[in-house]
């Protein structure tokens, strides 16, 4: 399997970064979708959040069922649960761009990237797999600049391979 680059390190750092940052956002977002769900389907609850609803500035409202079956929202706000399904949507996009940028300087087997996507679809998973994934890259990167740093070291100590004569002008 190729290895990455010495010289790509501080991209894959940048990139490391950015796929932590995104991880734990898409990580936090999946899980305010999923209590919107239980909220929003449970029979017993059958409420969205509003903002700047007739009844406050945050409120339940009821969620009641049309006579084709779909649910209709009865706040007058700005619904924040429709907002937190788009939030999310949206950067789950942004979130495996940074899986792709993470995968692709690594040089991962593919079934790494699907297993990297997927922290955007089951709940919690963001969460364990940006703190596995931050530990694998940082060490394995640590152990190839140290490899790199001795292989240098062992380099400089033998001195040059051939010594060079010095060369006399000849005069004419």
């Amino acid at each position: 399997m190729p290895q990455p680059r010495v010289s790509s390190f501080p991209q894959i750092r940048r990139a490391l970064r950015f796929y932590q940052v995104c991880s734990v956002i898409t990580g936090v977002g999946l899980l305010l979708l999923c209590a919107e769900m239980v909220l929003k389907y449970t029979p017993q609850l059958a409420v969205e959040l509003f903002f700047l609803d007739s009844q406050g500035l945050f409120a339940f409202r009821e969620v009641v069922p049309s006579p084709t079956g779909e649910l209709i929202s009865t706040g007058d706000g700005i619904n924040l649960s429709l907002g937190i399904l788009i939030v999310h949507g949206w950067f789950y996009v942004v979130y495996l761009f940074a899986c792709f940028r993470v995968w692709s300087l690594m040089r991962w087997p593919f079934w790494r990237f699907l297993l990297l996507a997927g922290g955007g679809v089951v709940p919690f998973l963001s969460f364990f797999m940006e703190y596995f994934v931050a530990r694998d890259v940082k060490r394995y990167l640590a152990q190839r600049e140290e490899t790199a740093a001795e292989k240098r070291a062992a380099k400089a100590a033998s001195g040059p391979s051939t010594p060079s004569a010095p060369t006399q002008e000849v005069p004419r």
